[in-house]
Formats: C-alpha cells, structure tokens, sequence
C-alpha cells in the first residue's frame, strides 16, 4: 500500500499494466520518477504550468567545462527545491563522464521527508559539441 504522505501517480512514461489498466507507482520509486520528470521537462513546455521544469536544457550545446557543471548543478539544485516538496535535497554534483566528453553525470542524493531514507539516482545529460571548420565534432574536454 502507498504512502499517504508520498502519494501514487501515474508510472512515467505513461503505460498500461497487465490488466489494461494505467499503471501506477507509489512511494520511492513516484518520487524518482517526479525527479526525472523535472529534470526533462524544459520551461514552457506545459501549457497549463509553464514555469514548471529545468532550465538544462539552456546547456545542450554548452562546452564541457567547469562553468557548465556550475550551471548544470544550479539549475538543478533550483528546479528540485521549487517543484518536489517531499523531498530535502542533500547534494547534487555534476560530473564529466570518463569515457564519453560529451556527457555529464548528474548525481542527485536526496532524503525522502516522510521515510527519512537517502535515496540517489544519476541522470546522464548529453551535450551536443560544437563542429570544427572541417565538419568534425570539436573534442574539446576540460
């Protein structure tokens, strides 16, 4: 049975279950979910709530550097304070990933107020690099 202090809501992406039916989630896993659907959802995208998701999006063709991780763990940081109250955000850090440049590791840990259990989940963002003269993608790392 679902926490009622959590909630139940829709799985995400949305899909029905064995009976046909919507398929819902509850407790743990709807927070992660809520998370990851901030963190994809760009502002503006929802008509009916505008202001609603994270400006990451604002660094798809950012360079992979220190500025952008800054900007990359801020932007976090603000969209989940704003929009996932069940939540105390503990850390969130950005790092490049070791064996692709143009991907940064989001690393979000959080604590779930009405359990007091830390959970973490990683998000991968993807940046688009910039082309060289030549039409190659430029490398360009830290």
């Amino acid at each position: 049975m679902a926490n009622p202090l959590i909630g139940k809501g829709w799985a995400f992406p949305p899909h029905l279950d064995a009976l046909g039916q919507v398929a819902l989630v509850s407790d743990e896993t709807e927070i992660a979910q809520a998370i990851l659907m901030i963190l994809d959802t760009v502002p503006g995208q929802r008509v009916m709530r505008p202001e609603f998701g994270c400006r990451l999006h604002e660094l798809v063709f950012a360079p992979n550097s220190l500025a952008t991780t800054g900007l990359a763990e801020r932007y976090v940081r603000e969209a989940l304070g704003r929009w996932e109250p069940r939540i105390d955000l503990i850390d969130v850090r950005v790092l490049p990933d070791d064996t692709n440049s143009t991907t940064l590791e989001i690393q979000v840990t959080y604590q779930i107020k009405a359990l007091h259990a830390s959970r973490s989940l990683v998000y991968p963002f993807y940046l688009i690099p910039e082309e060289q003269q030549d039409g190659t993608p430029n490398r360009r790392t830290r």
